[in-house]
């Protein structure tokens, strides 16, 4: 594997540099957040973050896309499919939390018999450096108990670890080492690595939330029915930020927008957190409260995702935790299943 380092103030500079022949998403100030969103040239990247609002997965899985085209005519209908070749682009300064959750939507979009080419398109397009996590994290940051960890590749192609005055850039794949000649060419030596190394033991350290995430699977397995269901519910607003911040939610809603003879067929986010997004059309919702729903989203990402993939679907970012609006804490409910 290449390794390089580069100055701490370069990094802006590259970030723009690709501008030039890349769709760059990087992330950005606004107002008090910060976002991930494409670089324009007025835009400057801002890398002292410790990390973005939004989840940089609509990269790959946009809110709302258009997935195909038709037209009535006198001979019935033409179809045109929206999927095409994606521009190559770089998702610039994703942590590895966010990278992580690549690996695990991966694992659903891009199966072995089941494939959604508008994502793999824009997957396969995309370079993806991760600026490594070596500052005090927030409290509700708990990635190492979800196979994750501050300082990790997984997910990316680049890994970007500031090691003092400079970062230690490592080029992990074929398309990282492409992008190698945009990050100059001071090669690292033996105690950039071992810089490193000490860097990532204290960042591991320094994440104190802790939840028993690979234990609870099989209490789940039973316990579909355990009165515990009645508890954790009643304060949701069923608004969704929990899902829409999530970088591996992933369900969505298609619906048809037809003006004359012209439709468009969309591909927009939902979540199992609202009431009609499993409303059937006789009326029937089997899943009718918010104890339903909130099984079915703690379901999902600790059993049903482990029985199908063998991994959990939550990278232990905290965003569900930071922004629920009523306070309902993922770890706190995890921790209470592992003592049904």
């Amino acid at each position: 594997m290449e390794k390089r380092l580069i100055k701490k103030d370069a990094l802006a500079g590259i970030a723009k540099k690709m501008t030039e022949g890349f769709l760059v998403w990087a992330p950005v100030k606004k107002e008090d957040n910060v976002i991930f969103a494409p670089l324009g040239k007025s835009d400057e990247p801002f890398f002292s973050y410790l990390n973005s609002k939004n989840a940089p997965k609509n990269v790959f899985f946009p809110h709302t896309e258009t997935m195909m085209k038709y037209t009535r005519t006198g001979q019935g209908m033409a179809f045109s499919s929206e999927v095409k070749k994606a521009d190559k682009s770089v998702l610039f300064g994703v942590r590895p939390c966010d990278a992580h959750s690549f690996v695990l939507l991966d694992k659903l979009f891009d199966q072995e018999k089941y494939k959604d080419e508008y994502y793999i398109a824009k997957r396969q397009n995309t370079t993806v450096i991760s600026l490594a996590c070596v500052t005090p994290p927030y409290t509700s940051c708990f990635c190492t108990s979800v196979d994750g960890e501050p300082v990790s590749s997984d997910g990316a192609d680049i890994l970007l670890t500031d090691i003092g005055g400079d970062y230690l850039a490592e080029f992990i794949t074929p398309k990282g080492e492409a992008l190698a000649k945009y990050f100059g060419d001071t090669k690292a030596d033996a105690q950039a690595d071992a810089k490193k190394a000490d860097i990532a033991a204290k960042a591991k350290e320094a994440i104190k939330s802790k939840i028993p995430a690979h234990e609870v699977k099989p209490i789940l397995d039973v316990n579909f029915d355990n009165p515990f269901w009645n508890t954790i519910h009643s304060k949701c607003l069923a608004c969704g930020t929990c899902t829409y911040l999530c970088p591996t939610c992933h369900c969505f809603d298609i619906s048809d927008e037809v003006k004359g003879s012209d439709g468009v067929r969309i591909r927009s986010w939902d979540s199992c957190m609202f009431p009609m997004f499993t409303k059937e059309t006789s009326g029937h919702n089997p899943r009718s409260s918010q104890k339903e729903r909130w099984r079915q989203r703690t379901m999902h990402k600790f059993k049903y995702y482990v029985d199908m993939f063998n991994a959990i679907s939550c990278v232990g970012c905290g965003r569900c935790v930071m922004y629920c609006p009523v306070n309902i804490d993922i770890r706190k409910i995890v921790e209470d299943i592992s003592k049904l």
